[in-house]
């Protein structure tokens, strides 16, 4: 799609230079490709809109057991990734972008190696909270971040029947309150190329069938989608318990699954984890019912993952959400 873009633009500036010549006739054979190329409105990406230059917002995301199941505002996140923090647990990176959500969270601490993926989608990165790696990172990083908290950019909801730590709850709104002098024209494109075409994995190399999917953090905490035939996404699960919007009860669900094994180990007496993210990496892109194998190369911390199937042509995933797991080396990872 970017490609597109950029060849409508070329073709524009041939025209203006055109404009100045007698060449009636050039001029006649250069307009309808040219309109056959502009996107039509039901030909343009849904999921984010490559036009606005507006940076996204992402969110930390508590993943504790006993925060899941009010989980509220994901399915408008466009991106979000998951990652083994202390304790076999994981919390969620949630990207937003353009959306107007109006309850996302809970929202939870920062940990240091989460920056990368912010930097790597230029994303003002938005918390409660930080371990001390994280404090020692925004600074050095040039993290633009926001530190919620009530009652202006976030709320608690004491309703719920948890613990106080897993009750804080902000919006997009709320968050615009806290941005002050931040940048808000993003500085890099997507991190992730769209196609409007159904990719069809199917016929690939290294294709296999992936009608079921388990991907396994810790003995604690296990995903697992299954492909619904008929919407043509994958309906989440955690630890065979369904996965659902605590305001909507509605069951998450995702187009695009990026599965990157990446090893973790363990760097102080809290259990905190670091992880070895920098280099190159097997891992798996998965849509409607397939599974191929795929490369994943980030070369620093603030740079953007390049996911590259065998042959070595960067990957276009389906106009939908994406879940990205950063999933522990050695964990199991099933393909039904």
């Amino acid at each position: 799609m970017k490609k597109k873009l950029k060849l409508v633009l070329a073709i524009f500036a041939i025209l203006i230079f055109l404009s100045g010549c007698k060449s009636n006739e050039v001029l006649n054979n250069i307009k309808q490709p040219l309109e056959d190329l502009i996107p039509k409105e039901d030909e343009k990406i849904k999921i984010v809109d490559l036009e606005s230059t507006s940076r996204p917002f992402a969110v930390m995301i508590n993943n504790h057991k006993n925060a899941r199941p009010y989980h509220s505002g994901l399915q408008d996140a466009y991106i979000i990734y998951e990652i083994i923090v202390e304790g076999g647990i994981t919390r969620y990176l949630a990207l937003f972008h353009d959306t107007n959500t109006e309850r996302i969270g809970s929202v939870r601490s920062a940990r240091h190696y989460f920056l990368d993926y912010a930097l790597e989608n230029d994303a003002i990165y938005i918390h409660h909270g930080q371990s001390q790696q994280a404090l020692d990172d925004f600074s050095k990083l040039g993290i633009n971040r926001i530190a919620v908290d009530f009652p202006n950019t976030a709320w608690r909801d004491t309703s719920l029947n948890t613990s106080y730590e897993h009750t804080l709850f902000t919006s997009i709104e709320k968050i615009k309150n806290g941005i002050g002098n931040i940048r808000l024209e993003r500085n890099e494109d997507f991190l992730l190329n769209y196609s409007i075409d159904e990719v069809d994995l199917s016929n690939m190399e290294g294709a296999q069938k992936a009608n079921t999917v388990t991907i396994k953090y810790s003995n604690i905490l296990i995903n697992q989608y299954e492909y619904d035939e008929k919407e043509k996404v994958y309906k989440h699960s955690i630890n065979d318990v369904v996965h659902k919007d605590y305001i909507t009860g509605k069951q998450y669900t995702f187009k695009n699954i990026i599965v990157i094994p990446v090893s973790n180990y363990t760097i102080d007496s809290e259990g905190r984890q670091d992880i070895n993210n920098i280099g190159e990496f097997e891992g798996y892109y998965i849509t409607n019912g397939y599974a191929v194998p795929i490369i994943a190369k980030k070369d620093s911390r603030s740079a953007q993952t390049v996911y590259q199937y065998l042959d070595g042509t960067e990957i276009d995933v389906n106009d939908g959400n994406t879940f990205i797991h950063i999933q522990p080396k050695g964990q199991n990872l099933i393909f039904e």
